[in-house]
């Protein structure tokens, strides 16, 4: 036995002094599993471990899914997420086939207690839904949407995408807020917030969740709801996932026309001051039915940007001429896309905006209003810069969101009239920290105008700022940390540390 243990560090001791960082670790965790069997991990507090070759065999065998090792087929994909430049190797990844499986996973990684980040949709900008050398729980092959249209109820396994709620919900003429991006993991965006095309109508996707059946830190399969254990319900939606690993979720529908009207309309950057002061008056006072996002890009190594409104009425069908109209006289447009539309295509529409090859890293935070001097502020700072692509974008709130109480739900920002982001991307042959650095000092002239921001976005926040971000809701979620997960098994996300 210590032979095998003097092996087992002298590898990986070998391994890290010849390569930098998360390369080091991977090559370690590869290495040693060639070498004795067992594997390299990392725990939740940072501390290396050996998990020995039978342990993660029978392990391996109890699963009715895939167990991924480092090497395996499958693993690479399974390791990565939607921004190139997370580069993450987890010591194992779990697939799981059902419930029995994820509760399996949770229980072996709390036993040993070990780093986990939990994988939908694998959209999670600052990479919280991988890991390095933890545990990954990968519910991408745990997906399905079943609608029944007499209770307007939607039952969505944990690992489904939005585009999979929107395409069985429409068939029936029943919606519910979906994001915008229709290969989002439901699970992400909705215990974070949930934002989308519909959320002024018809509130959050968390608003709109009913029940959900979660695995909590003790291996525990619970169902959630406001009769059962109903402090975990309300922190659920809102807490992300600081509680465990939601394995379905239900949701109520709402009856609305398959047909909407929407699109964009594109202006030169030369008129971003006009476009700008018109969403500024327009979007604080648009009725329910209209979701209404401005968008400032420009691309790498072009000194051309564009400003566009992207517009989704799904209103009635006589108004939409005087409500839509106004939009296209916010300057001179070069292109009008504005018509009518099936709304799950318009849910697809911008499935290839993500950067897919490239790295990105963004900054974002709520507004309350948009004052003039924001205005100027986004004129005088915005500029295309061949060095970098930019994109500075506000994504319409309010309305439905803001009649619900902050303390109805752990989600606080009710009374945000949009969310303001600022990201930047490059190709993954250049280095990330000049672009880093840059988007960093940009978003300090715009910082000011916020008030807290959404936690699916969360990148390199301090623990105090997540803290005094889930505002007036922050003491009773650490009450429901201490009940359901006292170890802080469930760390990788914006962070309710237990105080137990």
């Amino acid at each position: 036995m210590k032979r095998r243990h003097f092996l087992q560090s002298s590898v990986a001791a070998v391994v890290a002094t010849s390569l930098p960082g998360s390369q080091a670790l991977a090559k370690a965790l590869e290495t040693l599993s060639e070498v004795s069997g067992d594997t390299l991990a990392i725990t939740g507090s940072g501390a290396q471990i050996v998990l020995e070759q039978a342990a993660v065999k029978d392990f391996g065998d109890s699963l009715g899914g895939r167990l991924l090792l480092p090497g395996q087929e499958g693993y690479n994909v399974a390791r990565r997420v939607l921004n190139a430049s997370i580069d993450k190797h987890p010591a194992l990844i779990v697939q799981p086939s059902g419930a029995a499986d994820v509760m399996s996973a949770v229980n072996f990684a709390r036993e040993r207690e070990l780093l986990v980040a939990v994988k939908c949709g694998g959209h999670s900008f600052s990479g919280k839904s991988t890991c390095e050398g933890g545990m990954q729980i990968d519910l991408s092959n745990f997906r399905s949407a079943r609608v029944d249209p007499f209770s307007r109820t939607a039952h969505i396994a944990g690992g489904s995408l939005l585009g999979e709620l929107d395409h069985e919900a429409m068939a029936f003429g029943l919606v519910t807020t979906a994001g915008t991006v229709s290969h989002t993991g439901v699970g992400g965006l909705t215990l974070g917030g949930g934002f989308g095309r519909l959320a002024r109508r018809f509130g959050l996707a968390l608003d709109n969740v009913s029940a959900v059946d979660i695995v909590t830190a003790d291996g525990m399969l619970r169902r959630a709801s406001a009769t059962e254990n109903p402090d975990l319900y309300w922190g659920v939606r809102g807490g992300g996932g600081n509680f465990g690993v939601v394995t379905a979720f239900e949701f109520q529908l709402h009856p609305m026309n398959r047909q909407v009207i929407g699109g964009e309309v594109v202006f030169p950057l030369s008129q971003l001051r006009d476009v700008a002061s018109f969403y500024a008056d327009y979007a604080a006072s648009a009725p329910d039915d209209l979701y209404l996002d401005l968008v400032m890009m420009s691309k790498q190594g072009s000194s051309e940007g564009t400003v566009l409104l992207h517009a989704c009425y799904s209103g009635p069908e006589d108004q939409a001429e005087k409500i839509l109209s106004p939009i296209r006289k916010a300057g001179k447009p070069v292109h009008d896309g504005i018509q009518a539309v099936d709304y799950v295509a318009i849910q697809r529409s911008w499935d290839n905006t993500d950067p897919r090859t490239s790295g990105e890293y963004l900054k974002s935070g709520f507004i309350n209003e948009f004052p003039d001097k924001l205005v100027d502020t986004i004129v005088d700072r915005y500029k295309a810069i061949p060095e970098r692509g930019t994109t500075l974008f506000f994504q319409h709130s309010g309305g439905a969101i803001g009649r619900v109480p902050a303390n109805a739900t752990a989600f606080a920002h009710r009374k945000s009239m949009a969310n303001m982001f600022a990201s930047v991307d490059w190709p993954m042959t250049e280095s990330a920290d000049e672009h880093i650095a840059y988007i960093r000092e940009f978003w300090k002239d715009f910082e000011p105008f916020t008030d807290g921001w959404y936690t699916n976005d969360i990148a390199d926040q301090a623990a105090t700022r997540i803290n005094k971000n889930y505002q007036g809701n922050f003491e009773r979620l650490v009450r429901v940390k201490n009940q359901y997960d006292p170890t802080n098994l469930f760390r990788l996300n914006a962070n309710v540390k237990p105080t137990v």
